[in-house]
C-alpha cells in the first residue's frame, strides 16, 4: 500500500532549510537524499550545515562503521560526526552482541563490518554458527550464498542488516542493496524466517530519539524512500518530508 502524506508532511524536490526549520530533532538518510554513488548532491552541504547538531544520519547503509563514513562525507564537505550516525549493519551487530555475547557468527559482509564484529568479541565462522548476519556483501559469489543458505537451513538464526533490494544511483537506476541479495536466498530455501532491525524497523530512529531526548512529536524524518523512510517516520510517530529528487549530484 502507498504511503499517504499527512497534513503535516512535505513532498520536496530538494533539500532546503525551511523544510525542517521548526523540528528540534532532524532525522535524515543518506543515499539519494545527501549523496548518490558516493558524491554529495549540491545542496547537501548547505543543508547540514542549517541543520547542525539537530541532525542525525539514520540510514540502512550496512557496508561501513559510522567513523568511516563520518570520514568519507568530510572528504564530501559533508559534515556529519560519527556520534550522530545510525547505520543498520553497525547497529544490528550492535545489538547481536548484547543479545548475543561471544556468539558464533557467520558474517556475509564488508571487512570493515568484520572488523567491527570482531571488535564486539563475535567469534567469526563459517562453520556451525549460531547466527547468521548479511548485509551488503560486494563480493558474495555464489560459493558464499551457498554456504549462508546451507547455514540456515542448518538452524543458524537468520539476521538480515535491511531488507532494500536497491538505492538509487545517479541517473536514478537502481544498485543493488542487501534485499537483493535476500531475494537470492529467499529463491534458494522454501522457507526462510529472518530478523531486521534496519528501516522501516523503528529501531534506529527510536535510538536518536534516545539518545537526544527529544520526542517524536518535534522530530522529522527526511528521506527519498516511503517504503522504509516513510514507514519508520509512521512508526515512532514523526513528521515526514518525501524527497523526490530530479537530478544528479555534483
Amino acid at each position: 500500500m502507498a504511503l499517504v502524506l499527512t497534513a503535516n508532511d512535505r513532498l520536496a524536490s530538494h533539500l532546503s532549510p525551511d523544510l525542517v526549520a521548526q523540528d528540534r530533532l532532524v532525522l535524515c538518510d543518506l543515499d539519494g537524499c545527501l549523496v548518490s554513488e558516493g558524491r554529495a548532491y549540491a545542496d547537501s552541504a548547505a543543508f547540514l550545515e542549517s541543520c547542525g547538531e539537530r541532525l542525525w544520519l539514520v540510514s540502512n547503509n550496512s557496508t561501513h562503521c559510522a567513523a568511516d563514513l563520518s570520514a568519507d562525507l568530510a572528504d564530501l564537505g559533508l559534515r556529519v560526526p560519527a556520534d550522530r550516525i545510525l547505520l543498520a549493519g553497525e547497529q544490528t551487530l550492535a545489538h547481536l552482541a548484547r543479545l548475543h555475547p561471544g556468539a558464533r557468527l557467520a558474517l556475509f559482509a564488508s571487512a570493515a563490518m568484520e572488523a567491527e564484529a570482531e571488535r564486539l568479541g563475535f567469534d567469526l565462522t563459517t562453520d556451525r554458527a549460531d547466527l547468521v548476519l548479511l548485509c551488503r556483501d560486494t563480493q558474495l559469489s555464489l560459493d558464499r550464498l551457498n554456504a549462508a543458505a546451507s547455514l540456515v537451513q542448518g538452524g543458524a538464526v537468520f539476521w538480515v542488516s535491511n531488507t532494500d533490494t536497491a538505492h538509487p544511483g545517479h541517473g536514478g537506476q537502481p544498485i543493488a542493496e542487501t534485499g537483493a541479495l535476500l531475494a537470492a536466498l529467499r529463491a534458494m530455501l522454501t522457507e526462510l524466517h529472518f530478523e531486521s532491525i534496519g528501516k522501516p524497523h523503528p529501531h534506529l530512529a527510536a535510538l536518536a530519539l534516545s539518545r537526544t531526548g527529544v520526542s517524536a512529536a518535534e522530530a522529522v524524518f527526511v528521506g527519498d524512500n516511503p517504503d522504509t523512510d516513510g514507514a519508520i517516520a509512521r512508526a515512532i510517530g514523526t513528521r515526514f518530508v518525501q524527497l523526490h529528487r530530479m537530478g544528479a549530484p555534483e
